[in-house]
């Protein structure tokens, strides 16, 4: 399952790239988190791994990540190397707008199970992603542009 959302922010590219790159922004906006860190020698580039504790209804995911492109102020990309999903990679992208930036997020997620977990996929888990990345984006265009 693929999900896809942007939210146009009054702010330029590299205002906002350190709220997807340091650890303690990450946290103020990506609500759903409990825990982020970086979990090798890098906290910067391709290589970089990294974990986090998303807590989502009542269930708490431990997951683990590895960076597999980062241009900054433009796209950052990682992918699940450990975790209770199958598959879940994400890009997070930055545009330049006449107006500041356009920030895309893409998620693809796939659970394990084989076909149950297609089927939890298609009538569960993607309205909720869907809906916690709009209110994710939310909060990261707020406070983005209430620190000018």
């Amino acid at each position: 399952m693929r999900v896809e959302r942007s939210i146009e922010i009054a702010a330029p590219p590299e205002k906002i790239w350190p709220y997807l790159a340091e650890p303690e922004k990450i946290l103020k906006w990506f609500t759903l988190l409990k825990k982020f860190k970086y979990t090798g020698e890098k906290c910067s580039g391709v290589g970089t791994t990294f974990y986090y504790e998303e807590k989502s209804g009542p269930m708490l995911m431990k997951l683990h990540f590895k960076v597999i492109e980062w241009v900054e102020n433009e796209r950052l990309a990682f992918v699940l190397t450990s975790g209770m999903m199958k598959k879940d990679d994400q890009v997070w992208e930055l545009e330049s707008t006449p107006a500041g930036s356009r920030f895309n997020v893409t998620e693809e997620i796939e659970m394990p199970w084989g076909i149950i977990g297609k089927a939890m996929d298609n009538l569960f888990i993607g309205r909720g992603v869907a809906k916690h990345i709009e209110e994710l984006i939310g909060n990261l265009k707020i406070l983005v542009e209430s620190e000018k």
